[in-house]
C-alpha cells in the first residue's frame, strides 16, 4: 500500500480500556497517540466525539472471487455433500459467466466500508478457470491498493492431485502475485494425503510462499493428516509459516489426544482460523489461547453458492464467534474481537498493525461504550480510516478517498 501522504488528528475519542485519547496521523502511521496529543501546524482535525476507537477489521479467511455479493438472489438446491457443492459451484460459475473481478471488487468496497482494512482471500485455480479468478482479483487488489491490504490465497477448490495440471497453475499463480498456497483436504478429496502434502509444501518451498490449508476432515482422519503435516513444518522449518482452516477434527477428538495434537501445534507456531459455524465441531478457542496458539476468524463464503449467509462485517463475525463458544462476559467478547483484529493480523502476517505509535492508522470509530458492546450492537460505523485517511464516514464510502476503486 502507498502512503497516504497526509497530516491529520483525532480528537475526543475513547480507547478500549476507556482512556481518553487524541491520535495524530502523519504519512499514514500513527505519531502520537494519547490524553495530550497536540496538533502540528496544518494538520487537519477530526473531532471523534466522544466514540470508542478500535483498529481496522481484519478478515481472515473468505473467498471474494465466488461471491454474488450485490447480485440477484442466487436460489441454493445444491445437494448436501462437499463435492455437490464443488461441482456446482464450477457448473455454475461456468454457465452464468459469474465476473470474479467486479463481484471481487464489490464485496473488497463493502468490506472497506465496514471497517476492514486487512483481508485474506482464497481464490479458486482449476484446469477449467486456469489462473481467471486470480486475474480478476490481482485486479481489485490493484485498484483498492491504498485503501485495503488483500492477501490472495492460490486455492485449489477441486483439489490437488486429481485434476493433473493443478499443480503447475498454482505455481504460475504463486509466480504472478498470488501471496500463499492453498490446500484441501488431502485424506477426503485427494485420497492420498502423503502425495498431496508433499506436493503442496514442495511447491511451497520453490516459491518461498506460506500455506494456508483447507482441513475439513473430521475426527482420526483430520488428526492423521493434521499431523502429517506437522511433520512436514518440522522437517521444512516451516514454524510461523502455515495456517490450517477450520480444523474441525480439533472439536471432536478425546481431550487427551486433542491436547497432545494442540502442543505441537503450539511448539510448531502453526496457526489456526475458525469461522465459528454452528453447525460443525470447532476447535476450543480458550483451550488453544492458553496453549500460545494463535486462532483467529473469518467468514469463509459470502452469498455465493456454498452458502447464503456471510456478510463484509467484521464485527457481525466476531458476534458469531461469542455466540459459538458461548462468550457473554464482556472479557470473552473482547476475546472474539481479538479473532478478527489483533490475533488475525498475527495469523495471517500482516505487518504493523494496530493501536501503537508507529503502527498504520488503520481506525474504526463507533458509538459504543465498551468492545463487547461495540460487538454485540455492531453501530454503524462513525469513522473508518485506513493507511491514514477517512474512507468512510457515518456508514458511507467516502468518494474521495476511493478514487479508482
Amino acid at each position: 500500500m502507498t502512503s497516504s501522504r497526509s497530516s491529520l488528528v483525532i480528537s475526543n475519542v475513547r480507547l478500549p480500556d476507556g482512556q481518553a485519547v487524541a491520535v495524530s496521523i502523519t504519512d499514514g502511521r500513527i505519531d502520537a497517540l494519547g490524553p495530550d496529543v497536540v496538533a502540528q501546524p496544518g494538520a487537519a482535525i477530526e473531532n471523534g466525539g466522544g466514540a470508542l476507537l478500535l483498529p481496522g477489521f481484519v478478515e481472515g479467511h473468505t473467498h471474494i472471487d465466488k461471491s454474488n455479493w450485490g447480485r440477484p438472489w442466487y436460489r441454493n438446491e445444491v445437494g448436501a455433500t462437499l463435492l455437490d457443492r464443488i461441482n456446482n459451484e464450477r457448473r455454475w460459475r461456468k454457465e452464468s459467466g459469474h465476473d470474479a473481478g467486479a463481484q471481487s471488487l464489490a464485496l473488497a468496497r463493502a468490506f472497506v466500508q465496514a471497517g476492514t482494512t486487512r483481508l485474506r482471500t482464497h481464490v479458486d485455480v482449476d484446469t477449467d478457470a486456469g489462473l481467471r479468478y486470480i486475474e480478476g482479483v490481482l485486479e481489485t487488489r490493484q485498484t483498492m491498493r491504498d485503501v485495503l491490504d488483500l492477501q490472495i490465497v492460490a486455492f485449489p477448490q477441486s483439489g490437488l492431485l486429481g485434476r493433473p495440471g493443478t499443480d503447475e497453475l498454482l505455481g504460475r499463480a504463486l509466480a504472478e502475485g498470488a501471496d500463499v498456497l492453498g490446500a484441501l483436504d488431502p485424506a477426503l478429496i485427494d485420497g492420498d494425503p502423503v502425495a498431496s502434502l508433499n506436493t503442496t509444501f514442495a511447491l511451497a518451498e520453490r516459491h518461498r510462499k506460506p500455506i494456508d490449508i483447507h482441513l475439513h476432515e473430521p475426527g482420526e482422519v483430520g488428526a492423521f493428516t493434521f499431523r502429517l503435516l506437522l511433520d512436514r513444518v518440522e522437517a521444512l522449518g516451516m514454524q510461523g509459516q502455515v495456517v490450517v482452516s477450520h480444523a474441525f477434527c480439533l472439536g471432536a477428538l478425546p481431550e487427551r489426544e486433542r491436547d497432545a495434537l494442540l502442543e505441537r501445534i503450539a511448539r510448531l507456531n502453526v496457526a489456526l482460523l475458525t469461522t465459528a459455524p454452528p453447525s460443525r465441531p470447532v476447535p476450543p478457542l480458550k483451550i488453544c489461547r492458553e496453549k500460545g496458539i494463535t486462532i483467529f476468524g473469518g467468514n469463509d463464503g459470502i452469498r455465493d453458492t456454498w452458502s447464503p449467509y456471510g456478510s463484509p462485517d467484521m464485527l457481525e463475525r466476531a458476534m458469531l464467534i461469542g455466540m459459538r463458544y458461548d462468550m457473554r462476559r464482556d472479557d470473552e467478547l473482547a476475546i472474539a474481537f481479538d479473532c478478527v483484529s489483533a490475533a488475525a493480523a498475527r495469523g495471517c502476517g500482516f505487518a504493523d498493525y494496530g493501536l501503537q505509535v508507529g503502527a498504520r492508522a488503520d481506525l474504526v470509530l463507533v458509538d459504543a461504550e465498551t468492545v463487547a458492546h461495540a460487538v454485540v450492537a455492531r453501530p454503524k460505523r462513525k469513522l473508518v480510516l485506513a493507511n491514514g485517511r477517512i474512507v468512510a464516514r457515518n456508514g458511507e464510502l467516502v468518494a474521495a478517498a476511493l478514487e479508482g476503486a
